[in-house]
């Protein structure tokens, strides 16, 4: 029997549900790096990952959308706070994928090896500290999958972890709850940290959608959503985080 027989009765009844997201999404609150440092027990206890800030969901390519983009200023701030607070475990981990990647069956071919779509955004590589952070490339949605993170991750004795990135539905959402269930197994005290301002997903009308023959993607609901689902996990989701 199908969940949806009538799209009106569907609404209705999930109607509280959307009103809790749009709760959820007001209550919110800003967390300070010094505090996030300190309940680590030190800088080298925190570590900060960002996930596909690269040109080709950016700026180039199939894949580059505007809402990603607009996720630039706050996270390079913040990348640019964590290391002026002494953070130095900073990985940013990024799509090179080979030219019959079998991703390009679900998605369009992007991002591949060597390509101006896989190269980080040119405003971290203008940092001045760019070659000190780790560049850990990926073949798939998940950043934990046949990629260097774990090994990066477990050499270290974190307590913090900070992701940010894109997408909020898709490589942020697996890396954090992979995190969070690899932490949960292995009984490492991590705590992952998702700052809702430094997260986006892209949009995809229904009409637009039916257009190209893709399938659609609504990237507000989907933001909130994954939040929400990031949150029922264990994850802790937040407003920002400041100095």
């Amino acid at each position: 029997m199908p969940y949806i027989q009538d799209i009106n009765d569907f609404m209705e009844k999930n109607r509280p549900f959307f009103g809790y997201l749009k709760e959820m999404e007001e209550n919110l609150k800003p967390i300070s790096l010094d505090e996030i440092i300190k309940d680590a027990g030190g800088e080298n206890k925190t570590a900060l990952i960002s996930v596909d800030l690269i040109e080709g969901f950016c700026r180039t390519g199939v894949l580059a959308s505007d809402r990603i983009a607009g996720i630039i200023p706050a996270s390079v701030e913040l990348v640019e706070k964590a290391y002026n607070k002494g953070i130095r475990h900073i990985a940013l981990v990024q799509d090179s994928h080979p030219d019959e990647a079998l991703e390009f069956n679900s998605f369009p071919p992007h991002c591949t090896k060597d390509s101006e779509e896989s190269l980080s955004i040119r405003e971290f590589r203008d940092l001045p500290f760019y070659n000190e952070m780790a560049i850990i490339t990926k073949n798939s949605v998940n950043s934990f999958i046949d990629t260097d993170l774990e090994k990066w991750l477990m050499k270290k004795a974190l307590r913090k972890i900070i992701i940010i990135g894109d997408c909020t539905d898709l490589c942020t959402y697996h890396l954090a709850m992979s995190l969070r269930f690899f932490a949960n197994s292995m009984g490492l005290p991590w705590e992952v940290i998702v700052p809702a301002n430094a997260v986006e997903t892209y949009d995809m009308p229904v009409d637009t959608a039916k257009q190209f023959g893709a399938v659609p993607h609504p990237g507000d609901l989907m933001h909130m959503i994954f939040l929400y689902h990031l949150m029922l996990n264990g994850v802790k989701v937040v407003k920002s985080i400041e100095d």
